[in-house]
């Protein structure tokens, strides 16, 4: 049985727990953009103006933020359904901190901020579950900051990751040197290499030249945190 896309939009933390009767009005009400990406598109740019609510419905597509501040690169890969930042959509700063790249062919639906707050706004469902989002991902950070310089190298190694992450699953890769690491979890280079390379020999990761390759985040936050 093929799934609709309105059976993929439930399947997202913004719309469960709507009755069917709810998001059948709110589709009929809200203007939905539909559009398709071939890979290798840019669906949104790290530092532009986050506008609107990109929802993924088919396809992969990868992020990559960039901290010349600090001399590293994120790369993290998403399956739809997925949606992107709905927190950078409101705040002091509505920017996304990412930009985003088809890396299969994708299919998405977007809804325009203004009607985020005219329509969706109504429905206390759909309020209740954006606070959660929000809440939850500062919540999350806000915990992850305390503990970036705290227990041991490998501790520190997986909280780094995880305050960076949009999602603590799934393949991420970071290019960074070795000794900007040790500097931003205040550590030394020596021992970011032991435990680097103790991960690489129990097949958390995998070690190039100024690059680290995680194949399932979530398997070495299990072990290390």
């Amino acid at each position: 049985m093929e799934i609709t896309m309105y059976d993929k939009l439930l399947q997202l933390p913004l719309f469960q727990g709507l009755c069917q009767e709810d998001f059948t009005s709110i589709l009929e009400k809200v203007r939905f953009e539909f559009n398709k990406y071939p890979a290798g598109s840019c669906i949104a740019q790290q530092g532009k103006a986050c506008k609107q609510l990109i929802f993924i419905l088919q396809g992969t597509v990868y992020a990559k933020s960039i901290d010349n501040e600090h001399g590293y690169v994120l790369y993290e890969t998403f399956d739809s359904p997925q949606v992107i930042e709905p927190y950078s959509l409101f705040g002091m700063f509505p920017q996304y901190t990412a930009s985003y790249h088809a890396q299969t062919d994708i299919s998405t639906v977007s809804f325009n901020k203004s009607y985020v707050l005219s329509e969706l706004n109504k429905y206390e469902i759909f309020q209740l579950n954006y606070l959660n989002v929000i809440s939850n991902r500062a919540q999350n950070v806000y915990r992850k900051l305390w503990d970036t310089h705290i227990g041991n190298t490998a501790e520190k190694i997986t909280n780094f990751l995880q305050l960076r992450c949009t999602k603590p699953t799934g393949e991420k890769t970071l290019q960074i040197k070795m000794e900007d690491l040790a500097t931003l979890i205040d550590d030394t280079r020596i021992n970011v290499s032991k435990v680097l390379n103790k991960f690489q020999e129990e097949g958390l990761i995998q070690l190039k030249r100024k690059e680290i390759h995680i194949p399932a985040l979530e398997k070495l936050i299990e072990q290390y945190t």
